[in-house]
């Protein structure tokens, strides 16, 4: 069973990782696009991403100066560099090496950059969201760029696990790049709500977290049955089985 994440827009810097350091699987394909980014100005990259002169400044200058694979001192644990609400609720610092080395089996992060990350590969800073209609030879955008591999990848994660379960944890934009239909597994999407007015609401950033620590649960237990998600309880939240269905499973507080 593999938790599937998005990544994050905030970023730490370069984090030190430990002893656990592995490359991305889709290192090949990621540098190509890495070559393709690097031709971009300033100006296009604001553009192509919708932000500001300073951040598109910022990502050029990363652009022009990573490597992939990273250099040993300038790589970081993809989990340890992303640092959004989901990342909080991960908090992957925290995990002992034993937890890390069992979420490198069981979590992966879906890039626009990278295609599909473990916890403990190795990444140098960057922004591209995965929705960026950036044009490669391979189409106009990076859906198709990506293609079909992030889901090979998957796939082939699963192989040797007990049950092949998908649980996503991602967002639509970044999910939307995996191809179910040729996953060879079931997919259970949680959705995470707050009670507040005597009405259930998803709020955003309180999902986000949420997601992170569905993931963490997962990791400390030791979670290989999706039947046990139902168990999850951090800060609050509650399955609620007469809001969900087969797949799509609802937890609350409040």
């Amino acid at each position: 069973m593999l938790a599937v994440l998005s990544p994050a827009k905030k970023l730490h810097g370069v984090v030190p990782s430990g002893p656990l350091k592995t490359q991305p699987v889709l290192a090949t394909d990621a540098a190509r696009l890495l070559t393709r980014t690097r031709k971009l100005s300033p100006k296009k990259l604001s553009a192509l991403m919708s932000i500001s002169s300073t951040l598109a400044e910022l990502n050029h200058g990363r652009f022009q100066s990573m490597t992939i694979p990273a250099a040993d001192d300038a790589g970081s644990a993809a989990a340890l560099t992303f640092a959004g609400d989901t990342y909080v609720g991960l908090d992957a610092g925290s995990m002992s090496e034993e937890d890390l080395a069992w979420a490198q089996d069981h979590v992966r992060i879906l890039s626009g950059l990278y295609g599909v990350l473990r916890p403990m590969d190795q990444i140098q800073p960057y922004r591209l969201e995965m929705g960026a209609r950036l044009k490669t030879r391979r189409g106009d955008n990076l859906y198709k760029f990506w293609g079909d591999r992030i889901t090979r990848a998957l796939r082939a994660d699963l192989e040797g696990h007990e049950q092949p379960v998908v649980v996503c944890l991602a967002s639509k934009e970044y999910f939307s790049a995996v191809r179910p239909k040729k996953l060879g597994a079931r997919v259970i999407t949680p959705q995470f709500k707050e009670r507040r007015d005597g009405t259930l609401k998803m709020i955003s950033f309180l999902a986000k977290k949420a997601r992170g620590m569905m993931a963490r649960y997962m990791v400390e237990r030791r979670v290989s049955d999706p039947e046990q998600l139902k168990g999850f309880d951090t800060d609050g939240y509650r399955y609620e089985p007469e809001l969900s269905t087969d797949d799509t499973w609802v937890f609350a507080r409040g």
